[in-house]
């Protein structure tokens, strides 16, 4: 706004500057005419002097010399004039050159400023969408890295509540209705299992069985255990080697009926014992 107003200024200043030139010259042109006739009287004079002198009185001698001298002085006073005129005119142009090179050189630095001032705001955006992007990544790893965390503490507080269960159930097999879940071992894909509810108890001659079915979704994530690889069902028992890769397992895998006295350890692991 500024530079528009200084250029706007400048220019009503120049629009004169024709006119006031047209007018010195005029005069300046006007003042030579009048020094140019005055000269030509004075050479005029001169001749008629030089050539008449001899014949002139004393007073007649005075009178051409003071008529000339009063030409030549008046011819020098126009041509005085003309010398101002001339450096008034030198000076006012001079002096629109000068406020012309000022004004130029305001209106360059104000251009070199507001570039400036974009740069710094591109690079000032630049960098806020730069640690915009930075703080995003952040996050969605800050993300990422809780819920691996918390994934495995998942597993981990699933496979504590199933041993739980399993002992609790192993315990007293009684008393405690069982449910068995038995996984289709020809599609083990399929997310639907058969739930079969059995009431045990103990007898001389085994256990009896009476079961109910139904279908219930498996959760895909949940853990497996045995040597079937299957999800924990029925009753199961744990491997008391604390290293053993597996746990558990399922009665029927590892071919069991009851619950052992004392501790039990899985075939791989009676293995790996017997080797060392």
């Amino acid at each position: 706004m500024t530079s528009a107003l200084n250029l706007e200024h400048y220019l009503n200043n120049l629009e004169n500057l024709p006119v006031e030139l047209q007018r010195n010259f005029t005069l300046m042109r006007d003042l030579d005419s009048r020094v140019q006739e005055l000269m030509r009287n004075v050479d005029k004079l001169t001749d008629d002097y030089m050539s008449n002198s001899k014949g002139y009185t004393a007073d007649k001698k005075r009178e051409m010399m003071t008529s000339i001298q009063r030409q030549f002085d008046k011819a020098k006073e126009y041509s005085d004039d003309k010398v101002q005129l001339a450096i008034q005119t030198y000076e006012m142009v001079d002096k629109h050159i000068r406020e012309f090179d000022s004004d130029l050189a305001r209106f360059g630095a104000e251009i070199q400023d507001r570039a400036i001032s974009a740069t710094r705001n591109i690079e000032e955006n630049s960098q806020k969408r730069e640690c915009k992007k930075i703080k995003d990544k952040e996050i969605k790893n800050k993300s990422a890295s809780s819920e691996e965390e918390t994934a495995p503490k998942k597993t981990s507080k699933m496979k504590q509540l199933k041993k739980g269960v399993t002992k609790a159930t192993s315990a007293a097999p009684s008393k405690t209705p069982l449910i068995n879940v038995v996984t289709n071992p020809t599609n083990p894909t399929n997310s639907v299992t058969s739930v079969t509810v059995e009431t045990s108890s103990l007898t001389g001659a085994g256990v009896a069985h009476s079961t109910e079915v139904l279908d219930m979704p498996v959760d895909p994530n949940e853990p497996t255990y045995c040597l079937c690889n299957q999800v924990s069902y029925g009753e199961m028992i744990g491997c008391d080697n604390p290293d053993c890769p597996i746990e558990w397992f399922h009665f029927a895998c590892v071919k069991l009926t009851t619950k052992p006295k004392g501790k039990w350890f899985c075939l791989k692991c009676i293995t790996d014992r017997k080797k060392k």
